[in-house]
């Protein structure tokens, strides 16, 4: 069976006036049903921009699909119109978004926005619509669903917000939902809760799911597979247990080294040095090399392919792949 979403040598730019933004470089990558794929990286590495370009919500002007293929149960979106285009999105795919805030409609009832997609795209009775909408906000556990669902989004906390948006996301059914930073500005208990919710909805329901994040703690209880992405391409691969046991990227390794450790109390913190490439002007070579520890002259020319890693006896790893000329070096030591 070919995945659910198989993305490939995708080539997203944005052209400003100080020039052509090369936000995503050839970027490969796939999901199967049921399966979740975390994709990591600091700001600006070209995480999101990816998920727009799948969800086909790119602001265009400026950001332009110059280049690849984005396979949707073997369907090429981007061979699609825009009518088709928008019939898949919500209803086979969805989105949730890091903003929970900003994303609702101010001056909408929650309840009217859920009640919403089912008039849209089901052509239900705004009393049917409704009665769904109270049923999505009880299953995404929300108290007093029915008297809520008259309220606003101001009157929800951060983490009801975000369950909102995991109900709006989930209320067609979907075979393959993203979350964009799901997580970012909730407290740590809130977060469990709501990551816990996406895994047993991912369960029930068989979907596939993306997880956006720069969070290495919460990939690590949800993800199945783990992509990293640095200036705009993927630079590592693995499933997520193998990856954090012995990560096989330079950048990678830097990244798991900065997570804070109970048995490195009062020790500094470790961080990679430097800060990320502007898009603009891209380093030759790889592009991570002015910030990696063990770059040498060949990493400022010569950008690497993603390698297949194997074992030290030369035996290939299942589903693993690093962007670096010693990945060696990195992963055995």
């Amino acid at each position: 069976m070919p995945p659910l979403l198989d993305v490939r040598d995708l080539y997203v730019e944005f052209r400003t006036r100080d020039g052509v933004v090369r936000a995503v470089n050839g970027v490969d990558y796939s999901v199967d049903a049921g399966q979740t794929l975390a994709v990591l990286g600091e700001s600006g590495s070209g995480k999101s921009v990816t998920a727009q370009a799948v969800m086909g919500i790119l602001d265009s002007p400026p950001g332009y699909v110059t280049g690849g293929r984005i396979l949707f149960q073997g369907q090429d979106l981007l061979t699609l119109t825009p009518d088709a285009r928008r019939r898949v999105r919500g209803a086979r795919m969805a989105m949730i978004f890091q903003d929970a805030l900003s994303s609702l409609n101010p001056v909408l009832s929650v309840g009217y926005q859920l009640a919403e997609m089912f008039q849209v795209h089901r052509g239900d009775s705004r009393k049917v619509a409704r009665a769904k909408a109270v049923e999505l906000m009880d299953r995404v556990r929300i108290p007093a669903a029915a008297q809520r669902a008259g309220d606003f989004p101001h009157q929800f906390s951060g983490g009801m917000r975000q369950r909102i948006m995991i109900a709006m996301a989930m209320a067609l059914e979907p075979e393959l939902i993203i979350a964009d930073e799901p997580t970012t500005a909730l407290d740590v208990t809130v977060q469990a809760q709501v990551m816990e919710l996406l895994a047993d909805l991912q369960r029930e329901y068989r979907m596939g799911l993306i997880l956006i994040t720069h969070d290495l703690g919460v990939v690590a209880d949800v993800a199945d597979k783990i992509a990293v992405m640095y200036a705009g391409r993927i630079v590592e691969t693995a499933p997520v247990h193998a990856l954090y046991k012995r990560p096989a990227h330079p950048y990678t390794r830097g990244l798991l080294d900065s997570i804070p450790r109970l048995d490195q109390k009062g020790q500094e913190l470790y961080a990679i040095k430097g800060l990320p490439p502007n898009l603009l002007r891209i380093p030759p070579g790889c592009p991570f090399h002015p910030r990696c520890p063990q770059a040498r002259d060949v990493c400022a020319v010569d950008d690497p392919p993603l390698y297949e890693v194997t074992e030290r006896d030369g035996a290939p790893v299942p589903g693993r792949a690093s962007g670096c000329h010693f990945w060696k070096e990195t992963m055995y030591g």
